[in-house]
């Protein structure tokens, strides 16, 4: 028997079929390898939604196993490749990605999949894929951005900002957190970084490079930064991510899909 129930890499074939219910839950998710400022690795995004998808996976209840797949390391990241480091998919590359994982699953019988977001350039292909793979696959799929479900606990947390932005307070802490290692806190402590900026310009979308926005590809205040702020951010991430796993009204209709 596996010590790591929740693991998707960790189990051995005919584990996956030991208790298994019609309610189980997978989590795909999916980060992002960009840069992070000065101070902060490109791994940050993939290493923190990894992170918060097992916390959860823990911690949700009911009779229902919970397993993380192994996280997409590469997804939407056009807009910071002006900076060292960053690498990315198209849109059709990344729905296609997404397209084979969502149909393996389906295949393994699973019938509750969430597409677990940590990266902002995601969102709005998120929102697009996923309505076109429900109706196209008769899955009912989700997505939801993980700092956005535990958006009022960030606003709790932080300090110079109001939710997650870009190798920021929240990033930053979380890093610290995790791998202090990987932190360079005297960058961290000096880098300039405009607190806002992202969403429409004046009412309207345009496309804009990372640079257009912020000249060092920070955003928000990572000189506010804790390891103690950043284990209070993922704790409560990964609670409020498990709360709405626990609640069957959150998942819908978990039937197949007819349209």
């Amino acid at each position: 028997m596996s010590i790591d129930r929740h693991h998707w890499d960790t189990l051995r074939a005919p584990e996956f079929l030991e208790g298994k219910t019609a309610s189980d839950i997978a989590i795909v998710p999916i980060g992002s390898t960009e840069q992070h400022g000065p101070h902060l690795p490109v791994m940050v995004d993939s290493r923190l939604v990894a992170e918060v998808a097992a916390r959860a996976a823990t911690i949700t209840t009911g009779n229902a196993r919970v397993l993380v797949t192994p996280v997409l390391w590469v997804s939407m990241a056009e807009h910071h490749m002006v900076f060292p480091g960053t690498l990315t998919l198209d849109f059709d590359t990344f729905r296609s990605v997404l397209r084979c994982l969502v149909k393996s699953l389906q295949v393994q019988g699973f019938r509750r999949i969430l597409l677990l977001n940590g990266h902002g350039g995601n969102i709005a292909a998120l929102s697009i894929i996923v309505d076109q793979l429900t109706k196209e696959l008769g899955v009912p799929l989700m997505t939801a951005t993980y700092w956005n479900v535990s958006a009022s606990e960030f606003g709790n947390i932080l300090e110079g900002q109001r939710n997650l932005l870009h190798a920021c307070e929240a990033e930053t802490s979380m890093i610290m957190a995790l791998h202090p290692e990987f932190v360079d806190v005297e960058a961290a402590l000096t880098v300039h970084a405009p607190v806002g900026g992202f969403g429409e310009v004046r009412g309207a979308h345009r496309s804009r490079t990372m640079v257009e926005i912020s000249p060092s590809g920070v955003v928000g205040s990572p000189s506010l930064a804790s390891p103690e702020k950043g284990q209070a951010l993922l704790d409560a991430a990964a609670r409020a991510l498990a709360e709405r796993l626990s609640d069957d009204t959150w998942w819908g209709n978990s039937e197949p899909v007819t349209r």
